[in-house]
């Protein structure tokens, strides 16, 4: 696929999921989260969607996981492609070592 186009479709899945889960996902603990990244496979058939989080990372990747089809469900909805991507969530390692500003 077009590296263009790929990287296009990336940005609109993050926005996308960013949306969601902010904005439509009940669970009040996914709101404490941040989508940092997306990676898109070229054929589209996969999807790793990088967060980071101020609390338990597993605790948020077990409850991300459990929304993943909700979240794709929504994401099916809002963005123009043939088939939608099936969503992994990762914890984005990039920022484990950033001091916290007091």
């Amino acid at each position: 696929m077009n590296q263009i186009k790929l990287k296009r479709i990336e940005s609109q899945i993050l926005r996308e999921v960013s949306e969601i889960i902010m904005n439509d996902a009940r669970d009040n603990k996914l709101k404490n989260i941040t989508i940092t990244g997306c990676s898109v496979t070229n054929d589209l058939s996969f999807a790793k969607i990088y967060f980071t989080t101020q609390g338990d990372k597993n605790l948020m990747l077990k409850d991300l996981e459990e929304a993943s089809g909700y979240i794709r469900g929504e994401l099916s909805e809002r963005i123009e492609i043939r088939h939608t991507p099936k969503i992994k969530f990762v914890y984005d390692e990039r920022f484990i070592n950033i001091p916290k500003i007091c």
